[in-house]
């Protein structure tokens, strides 16, 4: 949006920075919802997980997906071109998948990359998809939502901060 213009058709009209950004990333959301529920339950059943599915999981999906789109936010508000934002996004995709016990399991992980992990909403994200998704719920559960939710407030605060609005 800063790139082609459009973020500065937006500070024209009646609205706030932050409800603009917080639009732009709940639609998103919203976009990747039936993927999410598709992989979920395509990936329980090739890999013959028994799903046990918690209420907690409405308000899981959204805290794990909203970090991580504001990381996309935080790029997009620095790159200077498109394919610079998409490579650094990639590369911490990468970085975060691979730095804690997201895709592998932790026993398997040397103890500085558990460590490491811990500073990767991802690794937040992932535990509180295990515990909603395929149970049992610990009081983990509240921690890794308690880091999700602060990690969104302090990127969305870093991304309004960056993105120069209406000519401050």
């Amino acid at each position: 949006m800063r790139i082609v213009g459009a973020l500065d058709y937006y500070a024209t009209l009646p609205i706030q920075q932050y409800t603009l950004i917080l639009v732009s990333v709940l639609s998103f959301l919203l976009l990747s919802l039936p993927s999410v529920i598709f992989t979920i339950v395509v990936g329980a059943l090739l890999l013959g997980l028994p799903l046990s599915s918690s209420p907690l999981v409405v308000l899981v999906i959204p805290l794990c997906a909203v970090p991580l789109a504001a990381i996309g936010a935080l790029i997009a508000a620095y790159a200077r071109t498109p394919e610079e934002g998409s490579a650094l996004s990639l590369l911490l995709t990468f970085v975060m998948l691979g730095l804690g016990p997201v895709v592998i399991p932790a026993s398997r992980l040397p103890g500085i990359v558990l460590i490491l992990g811990r500073f990767s909403p991802a690794t937040y994200a992932a535990s509180a998809l295990r515990q909603t998704l395929l149970g049992p719920v610990t009081a983990e559960l509240f921690l890794d939502l308690a880091v999700l939710a602060g990690v969104s407030v302090l990127l969305f605060w870093l991304v309004g901060r960056k993105l120069s609005w209406r000519q401050r």
